[in-house]
């Protein structure tokens, strides 16, 4: 296994050991950056000894024994390194002294603590925050999910279970891009995100002093924004004045307007009990929940076609008896439903649950002339950043404004027309 471990040497006299002006020989190695350092058998006088050469000065009658016996050091010292960096890929400057002078290794000395060992104490500590609330639950359920890919990595790419610390490089988590890319198909963007994750494990570590430092710092993760799909306001019409024969596609069609009028995702529209309406210091009715994905608050106020749907299930049996505040089923169902109903509306589009997020977002708010700063509080975002992924102008928007501009210069136009004439 190829290393980018490097090893240097130093030999001093240690003056401060020094006896009618004779010193002790020491060497001292360094694993990168890190040393060790171990006394000779031999003694120099201060005289003799050449600091910038690191060399007993030819003049004195053990010179040639003493020199001899620095490089044969430095030559066996250096073979160890290369055989055990070969095999094992890693070894501290202290160990590589231990094995230069035999020192049998302590049974009872610490191990050193491995990634997998890492990810375990991160994603115990995180249960804890859990069930005190104050994380949540598909954070956690995030870093299982790395934990298991970082495990599936290191069993295909080094064919072993698990990895010590200090053994990781840079190129650890290169090639782990690479696997994430090409051997698991993931996106990139999602492959990043559980890069990020293993950045956090590491820096933990570091926190803990298991490692001096995090050789992931100097992988950068990027994000490109996706092309989001949305509803523009026709497609959103035909939706709603569409007539359907079965009560299980109108129950869907309704939860889904219900989401593309509320900005709410539909794990959180699933979990709504009729007790989360509640009025405003406005005097009007809103809806706030602390989104499942992130924890974050979310408050909307509900706008006049939600509160039709609310309206409309108010006796429905299902929402009478689990208290819920609108009838949403699975999510595999709900998805499955929605490609029925944009079939039968002639939509070319492909409808999921998000798809109605994004529609309140730019359609809905955005199209229609609500600041940015608004629609990112509504949507429950910590970073207007985030928000701003969802900025995408509609067309109707573009024609509408052009539409006012038009107007506004027309009576121009029509001057300088006159004149050319």
């Amino acid at each position: 296994m190829k290393t980018n471990l490097k090893l240097s040497f130093l030999f001093y006299l240690n003056k401060q050991r020094s006896k009618d002006e004779l010193a002790p020989l020491y060497i001292r190695i360094y694993v990168d950056g890190k040393r060790a350092e171990f006394s000779t058998p031999h003694s120099v006088p201060l005289s003799m000894w050449d600091s910038k050469s690191s060399r007993v000065k030819n003049i004195y009658k053990y010179a040639h024994i003493i020199n001899n016996f620095l490089d044969k050091a430095k030559s066996d010292i250096s073979h160890l390194f290369v055989v055990e960096t070969t095999k094992f890929g890693f070894i501290t400057s202290k160990d590589l002294r231990d094995l230069y002078l035999n020192k049998p290794k302590k049974e009872d000395a610490p191990k050193h603590k491995t990634i997998l060992e890492a990810f375990d104490y991160h994603n115990l500590k995180m249960l804890e925050k859990v069930k005190a609330g104050q994380v949540v639950a598909k954070t956690h359920a995030r870093y299982i999910i790395t934990r298991n890919k970082v495990e599936k990595f290191i069993k295909k790419q080094f064919k072993t279970n698990d990895k010590a610390l200090p053994e990781m490089r840079l190129a650890f988590v290169t090639e782990f891009e690479h696997y994430l890319l090409t051997v698991e198909r993931i996106q990139s963007n999602t492959a990043h995100k559980y890069i990020k994750n293993l950045k956090k494990i590491m820096n933990m570590a570091v926190g803990l002093d298991w490692i001096p430092s995090n050789p992931f710092n100097h992988f950068k993760c990027s994000y490109t924004n996706p092309e989001r799909e949305i509803l523009n306001q026709d497609e959103l019409n035909i939706i709603m004045n569409k007539k359907l024969h079965t009560e299980r596609l109108e129950e869907v069609r309704d939860v889904f307007i219900f989401c593309c009028y509320t900005g709410f995702a539909y794990a959180d529209v699933y979990q709504f009990e009729k007790e989360a309406v509640m009025k405003g210091l406005d005097g009007n009715l809103w809806l706030s929940t602390a989104r499942q994905k992130t924890g974050t608050k979310e408050s909307v106020p509900l706008l006049p076609i939600p509160l039709e749907i609310i309206a409309k299930y108010q006796e429905h049996e299902y929402c009478k008896k689990y208290n819920k505040l609108l009838p949403v089923n699975s999510n595999q169902r709900y998805n499955s439903y929605l490609k029925e109903i944009v079939d039968l509306c002639g939509i070319n589009k492909k409808l999921t649950s998000h798809i109605a997020r994004h529609t309140f977002a730019t359609t809905v708010t955005l199209a229609n002339g609500v600041p940015i700063e608004t629609v990112s509080r509504m949507l429950g975002h910590t970073n207007i950043r985030t928000t701003q992924i969802y900025a995408k102008v509609v067309e109707q928007k573009v024609s509408d404004d052009m539409n006012v501009l038009r107007a506004k210069l027309s009576p121009i136009s029509d001057k300088s027309l006159t004149k050319i004439s």
